[in-house]
Protein backbone atom coordinates (compact mmCIF):
# COMPACT_ATOMS: atom_id res chain seq x y z
CA UNK A 1 0.00 0.00 0.00
CA UNK A 2 1.13 3.35 -1.18
CA UNK A 3 1.03 6.17 1.36
CA UNK A 4 -0.08 9.24 0.27
CA UNK A 5 -1.81 7.83 -2.86
CA UNK A 6 -5.19 8.50 -3.15
CA UNK A 7 -8.01 5.62 -3.48
CA UNK A 8 -11.22 6.01 -5.74
CA UNK A 9 -13.65 5.06 -3.27
CA UNK A 10 -16.08 8.07 -2.15
CA UNK A 11 -16.59 5.88 1.24
CA UNK A 12 -13.92 2.81 2.02
CA UNK A 13 -16.57 1.29 4.26
CA UNK A 14 -18.29 0.48 1.22
CA UNK A 15 -15.96 -2.30 0.01
CA UNK A 16 -14.02 -3.11 2.99
CA UNK A 17 -15.94 -6.13 3.17
CA UNK A 18 -14.99 -7.53 -0.32
CA UNK A 19 -11.53 -7.12 0.62
CA UNK A 20 -8.43 -9.68 -0.19
CA UNK A 21 -8.71 -11.83 2.74
CA UNK A 22 -10.93 -10.65 4.90
CA UNK A 23 -13.49 -13.23 4.70
CA UNK A 24 -11.02 -15.71 6.02
CA UNK A 25 -9.59 -13.81 8.43
CA UNK A 26 -13.13 -13.02 10.16
CA UNK A 27 -13.31 -17.00 10.09
CA UNK A 28 -10.06 -17.44 11.66
CA UNK A 29 -11.22 -14.74 14.67
CA UNK A 30 -14.19 -16.55 14.96
CA UNK A 31 -11.77 -19.95 15.45
CA UNK A 32 -9.09 -18.26 17.85
CA UNK A 33 -11.91 -16.92 19.64
CA UNK A 34 -13.58 -20.37 20.12
CA UNK A 35 -9.90 -21.84 20.31
CA UNK A 36 -9.32 -19.48 23.72
CA UNK A 37 -12.87 -19.84 24.98
CA UNK A 38 -12.07 -23.87 24.98
CA UNK A 39 -8.76 -23.38 26.70
CA UNK A 40 -9.96 -22.37 29.87
CA UNK A 41 -10.79 -24.95 32.04
CA UNK A 42 -13.76 -24.57 34.19
CA UNK A 43 -15.71 -24.13 30.94
CA UNK A 44 -17.83 -27.20 29.25
CA UNK A 45 -17.71 -27.65 25.69
CA UNK A 46 -21.71 -26.44 25.75
CA UNK A 47 -20.96 -23.35 27.80
CA UNK A 48 -18.24 -22.34 25.13
CA UNK A 49 -20.60 -22.90 22.15
CA UNK A 50 -22.69 -20.69 23.68
CA UNK A 51 -20.05 -17.99 24.55
CA UNK A 52 -18.75 -17.87 21.37
CA UNK A 53 -21.83 -17.44 19.39
CA UNK A 54 -23.19 -14.77 21.80
CA UNK A 55 -19.41 -12.94 21.81
CA UNK A 56 -19.48 -12.99 18.12
CA UNK A 57 -23.31 -11.78 17.50
CA UNK A 58 -22.76 -8.95 20.38
CA UNK A 59 -19.24 -7.86 18.31
CA UNK A 60 -20.83 -8.41 15.10
CA UNK A 61 -24.07 -6.40 16.14
CA UNK A 62 -22.34 -3.98 17.48
CA UNK A 63 -20.02 -3.60 14.47
CA UNK A 64 -22.27 -3.71 11.87
CA UNK A 65 -25.75 -2.40 13.45
CA UNK A 66 -24.79 -0.03 16.19
CA UNK A 67 -21.96 2.10 15.00
CA UNK A 68 -22.64 5.40 12.62
CA UNK A 69 -20.41 7.28 9.87
CA UNK A 70 -17.03 6.47 9.19
CA UNK A 71 -13.28 6.49 10.27
CA UNK A 72 -12.51 8.19 7.20
CA UNK A 73 -12.69 11.75 5.75
CA UNK A 74 -15.86 11.65 3.06
CA UNK A 75 -16.56 13.79 0.50
CA UNK A 76 -20.65 12.92 0.63
CA UNK A 77 -21.34 15.57 2.91
CA UNK A 78 -22.32 14.04 5.65
CA UNK A 79 -24.31 11.61 4.04
CA UNK A 80 -22.45 8.38 5.49
CA UNK A 81 -22.43 9.59 9.41
CA UNK A 82 -25.77 8.66 9.08
CA UNK A 83 -25.38 5.10 8.05
CA UNK A 84 -24.54 2.20 9.84
CA UNK A 85 -21.64 0.20 8.50
CA UNK A 86 -24.50 -2.51 7.25
CA UNK A 87 -26.36 0.17 5.86
CA UNK A 88 -22.93 1.51 3.79
CA UNK A 89 -21.64 -1.69 2.85
CA UNK A 90 -21.67 -2.56 -1.14
CA UNK A 91 -23.47 1.09 -1.69
CA UNK A 92 -26.80 -0.20 -0.19
CA UNK A 93 -27.51 -3.01 -2.73
CA UNK A 94 -29.02 -5.87 -0.93
CA UNK A 95 -28.24 -9.54 -1.38
CA UNK A 96 -24.17 -9.07 -2.32
CA UNK A 97 -22.00 -11.74 -1.54
CA UNK A 98 -20.42 -10.31 0.96
CA UNK A 99 -23.91 -9.19 2.69
CA UNK A 100 -24.51 -12.99 2.10
CA UNK A 101 -21.66 -13.86 3.89
CA UNK A 102 -22.25 -12.28 7.07
CA UNK A 103 -25.63 -13.02 7.24
CA UNK A 104 -25.20 -17.06 6.54
CA UNK A 105 -22.06 -16.59 9.43
CA UNK A 106 -24.14 -16.16 12.03
CA UNK A 107 -26.87 -18.74 11.33
CA UNK A 108 -23.68 -21.39 10.93
CA UNK A 109 -22.34 -20.44 13.93
CA UNK A 110 -25.98 -20.82 15.69
CA UNK A 111 -26.53 -24.67 14.31
CA UNK A 112 -23.01 -25.57 15.45
CA UNK A 113 -23.80 -24.15 18.97
CA UNK A 114 -27.26 -25.79 19.03
CA UNK A 115 -25.42 -29.21 17.88
CA UNK A 116 -22.72 -29.64 20.60
CA UNK A 117 -25.31 -27.93 23.43
CA UNK A 118 -27.89 -31.02 22.61
CA UNK A 119 -30.80 -28.49 22.17
CA UNK A 120 -30.69 -27.79 26.15
CA UNK A 121 -33.68 -25.49 26.87
CA UNK A 122 -31.18 -22.57 28.36
CA UNK A 123 -28.81 -22.60 25.67
CA UNK A 124 -31.26 -22.67 23.02
CA UNK A 125 -33.38 -19.98 24.20
CA UNK A 126 -29.62 -17.85 24.51
CA UNK A 127 -28.23 -18.43 21.49
CA UNK A 128 -32.27 -17.92 19.31
CA UNK A 129 -32.07 -14.21 21.02
CA UNK A 130 -28.57 -14.09 20.24
CA UNK A 131 -29.22 -15.11 16.68
CA UNK A 132 -32.39 -13.00 16.23
CA UNK A 133 -30.94 -10.13 17.79
CA UNK A 134 -28.31 -10.21 14.75
CA UNK A 135 -30.33 -11.08 11.59
CA UNK A 136 -33.06 -9.03 12.78
CA UNK A 137 -31.51 -5.88 11.98
CA UNK A 138 -30.45 -7.39 8.57
CA UNK A 139 -33.85 -6.88 7.21
CA UNK A 140 -34.28 -4.10 4.94
CA UNK A 141 -37.31 -2.86 7.06
CA UNK A 142 -35.19 -2.06 9.74
CA UNK A 143 -32.29 -0.08 7.30
CA UNK A 144 -32.19 3.89 7.65
CA UNK A 145 -32.52 6.09 10.74
CA UNK A 146 -35.81 7.17 12.35
CA UNK A 147 -35.78 10.04 14.10
CA UNK A 148 -38.67 11.66 15.99
CA UNK A 149 -40.48 10.32 12.64
CA UNK A 150 -38.79 11.55 9.71
CA UNK A 151 -36.56 9.45 7.53
CA UNK A 152 -33.17 10.12 7.30
CA UNK A 153 -30.56 8.86 4.73
CA UNK A 154 -31.39 6.12 3.08
CA UNK A 155 -28.86 3.74 0.62
CA UNK A 156 -28.99 3.39 -2.31
CA UNK A 157 -31.96 1.36 -3.47
CA UNK A 158 -33.76 1.49 -0.80
CA UNK A 159 -37.21 2.54 -0.83
CA UNK A 160 -38.50 5.97 0.93
CA UNK A 161 -41.36 5.55 3.44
Amino acid sequence: MNVGVAHSEVNPNTRVMNSRGIWLAYLLLVTVLHVVLLSIPVLTVPLVWTLTNVIHNLVMYLFLHTVKGTPFETPDQGKARLLTHWEQMDYGIQFTSSRKFLTISPIVLYILASFYTKYDATHFLVNTGSLLSVLLPKLPLFHGVRIFGINSVKPKGSVQQ
